[in-house]
């Protein structure tokens, strides 16, 4: 099982950084490169949980969102084609004085095929980097939709 942990500080409102997080239409992997629209599919939705499938290259997992605490987001993986056990993410929003947002995500994954098993081992060694990559890369996109300044941004 591979549990790698990511960090980034934004000009972004917890409340602007979720709203992009929770928004299933077209165009999602424009923000979330992980997020192809041909596997994304909304099962359920209400105000502060979803029920939604996504993923990419091959790869998809069906997740339950939860972000009822505007402080904190909860994807739990409740079925995929590779990732089973404990596998999600949490997102921890804390706002800094400063009037920046600091980003803190936890990715849990538990392989529960070989194919599983592989892939949570390259992530959670050279695989990390890609992981990075990503969210910061995720973090710029909210940012550029939002019209956020990036003056000031500090990793």
């Amino acid at each position: 099982m591979a549990t790698i942990h990511l960090h980034q500080s934004t000009t972004l409102t917890p409340e602007q950084y979720i709203a992009a997080l929770t928004d299933f239409g077209p165009g999602r992997s424009k923000l979330f490169g992980n997020s192809a629209d041909d596997y994304l599919k909304v099962h359920q939705r209400s105000r502060s949980q979803a029920d939604v499938t996504e993923g990419s290259g091959g790869i998809w997992e069906r997740l339950s969102y939860d972000w009822s605490d505007l402080n904190r987001v909860a994807l739990t993986t409740t079925d995929s084609n590779v990732w089973g056990g404990a596998s999600g993410h949490t997102y921890t929003f804390t706002r800094r004085p400063d009037g920046l947002t600091d980003i803190d995500v936890v990715v849990v994954r538990e392989g529960k095929n070989l194919k599983g098993r592989l892939l949570g081992f390259v992530l959670g060694t050279i695989g990390k980097q890609v992981l990075e990559k990503a969210f910061a890369n995720s973090i710029r996109a909210v940012e550029v939709r939002n019209g956020a300044a990036r003056e000031g941004r500090a990793a």
